[in-house]
């Protein structure tokens, strides 16, 4: 049985091990080296958590040699303080020279692989490269986490999960005072938001940690995406709470939809059939099938009880460096699924003008099982996740 680790930042000693083995695949396929320019690939081979915007941020991975790190002039300092790597500047976007193509003769080699690179900049890559591989060969190093990734990802998903205890728990007396989708959404993340802070907030100064969430209530819960406003939900409604929290610079998420007052015969059907759902997902990742047949396996069992056309989106998503990064849990990834995996579950039934109910596990694929690192379900059944008139 695996022993769970504690949760602690990630040492300059793993980034150089992802480096190591991201080598090894480079000389595998026969190449100098590669260029990494998605921003989680920079991050999961550095732990530099740096800001995301147009100017391209680099990682030039020789088989051979030291790596370098490709940054605008403005980020130098923050980049000077990444362990093992080099680091060469640019001094702007868009430049007189584009940055990417900078990087690539920076490089100084004739065979590389680059994990996403813009249309425009494609010829001109080739013309300067003698060969020129559009791979992301990070994709499958991410995709299975070591015990200390997962470790920041357990302890993520317990406090997106304390979210939730908070709504639960303050909801009604908020709703009772008539407050709103904002209020109930501004008194459960500030509440542990503080609770983060104050645990984690000194040893994991400088990584990326936080909370993001939404709650949408009645008709608009049928929105996955909405927005969450003033309004107010009514009793007999469904409320959809989805949290993700980061820590180290990984991620979990928790959701469930909760009822103000009592839940109907149709209500308690919904969310028992999205339950068996997400059981039907457990026990395909337990049987290793494919991504592609994990979200046919769920979503067959919402079809079957008559709610195929409420379905919206895949039943999940991998989880690590990225809130939502490959493999995908959904039609066309056939990646297999095994060991050191980490998905999000989420059934999801929404009729827009009606109602919409959507639950949110985080799930850690093991050699002995799935664990369901987002305990909220599992301590709430179905009959206590209502707030109370």
């Amino acid at each position: 049985m695996t022993v769970a680790l504690a949760p602690s930042p990630l040492p300059p000693t793993f980034f150089e091990e992802v480096r190591q083995r991201l080598r090894r695949r480079a000389e595998a396929a026969e190449l100098d080296g590669l260029l990494l320019l998605s921003s989680g690939n920079v991050t999961y081979a550095t732990g530099w958590h740096f800001s995301v915007n147009e100017r391209p941020i680099g990682l030039w991975l020789p088989v051979n040699g030291e790596a370098l790190l490709l940054v605008p002039l403005l980020e130098l300092e923050n980049a000077m303080d990444v362990p093992g790597v080099e680091v060469r500047t640019y001094e702007e976007f868009p430049g007189e020279r584009p940055p990417v193509l900078w990087m690539t003769e920076e490089a100084g080699v004739a065979r590389m692989a680059v994990d996403a690179l813009a249309a425009e900049l494609l010829g001109p890559a080739r013309a300067w490269l003698e060969r020129l591989d559009l791979v992301d060969h990070v994709r499958p190093e991410r995709a299975v986490k070591t015990g200390a990734e997962v470790a920041l990802i357990r302890e993520a998903a317990r406090f997106a999960d304390r979210v939730l205890s908070r709504l639960l728990e303050a909801g009604g007396d908020i709703l009772r005072q008539s407050g709103t989708e904002e209020d109930l959404l501004a008194d459960c993340t500030g509440a542990v938001r503080r609770l983060l802070a104050d645990t984690h907030g000194e040893e994991f100064q400088g990584t990326k940690m936080g909370i993001t969430a939404s709650v949408h209530s009645g008709p608009r819960a049928a929105l996955p995406h909405g927005s969450v406003t003033a309004r107010r939900p009514r009793p007999g409604e469904p409320i959809v709470a989805g949290i993700g929290c980061s820590l180290g610079g990984y991620h979990a998420e928790s959701g469930v939809t909760l009822v103000y007052g009592e839940i109907g015969p149709e209500q308690r059907r919904v969310m028992e059939t999205m339950a068996e759902a997400g059981a039907a997902t457990v026990d395909a990742l337990e049987r290793g099938l494919p991504c592609a047949e994990v979200n046919h396996a769920a979503l067959g069992v919402l079809r079957r009880a008559g709610l195929g056309d409420a379905i919206r989106h895949r039943i999940g998503h991998g989880m690590g460096v990225e809130g939502h990064e490959a493999p995908w849990l959904a039609p066309g990834d056939r990646t297999p699924t095994g060991p050191g995996m980490v998905f999000s579950c989420e059934p999801g039934v929404y009729r827009p003008g009606l109602d919409g109910w959507r639950t949110i596990d985080t799930l850690v694929t093991g050699t002995d099982g799935v664990e369901v690192a987002s305990r909220f379900q599992t301590d709430h059944p179905v009959e206590s996740r209502t707030l109370s008139v």
